[in-house]
């Protein structure tokens, strides 16, 4: 897989974004929040990431070092997507595979990130 274009969102629709991602990069984490989630993330540039409807219609939740914007639907309650800053200070978006429309789920090979241990 390459970079390829997807659109997603949350279960009732308020919020749609589109991303250009790489899914063959995906992964899971076992950290407090994503083992309960259950989140397959795909990371791509913010510049990559367009937020089509739901300004305003998105809660944030920031926990631990308080670094990572976890943005879920005020509505559904879904978290489709997060937003920090990457290890080299660019700005970077987070996006729930399982969020993205189209997309085989079992096509994916996420690999294990130790979050827990963080």
């Amino acid at each position: 897989m390459a970079v390829q274009h997807y659109s997603g969102g949350c279960q009732c629709g308020a919020v749609r974004y589109e991303v250009d991602v790489d899914l063959e990069h995906t992964v899971t984490c076992n950290c407090s929040r994503c083992r309960r989630l259950g989140s397959i993330l795909a990371f791509a540039p913010a510049s990559a990431f367009r937020l089509l409807s739901g300004e305003g219609k998105a809660s944030e939740y920031l926990f631990n070092t308080r670094k990572i914007h976890h943005l879920f639907c005020a509505t559904c309650g879904i978290e489709s997507f997060a937003s920090a800053a990457a290890p080299d200070g660019s700005d970077m978006v987070a996006v729930n595979a399982r969020c993205l429309d189209g997309v085989d789920l079992k096509s994916l090979h996420p690999i294990e990130y130790d979050g827990a241990s963080k």
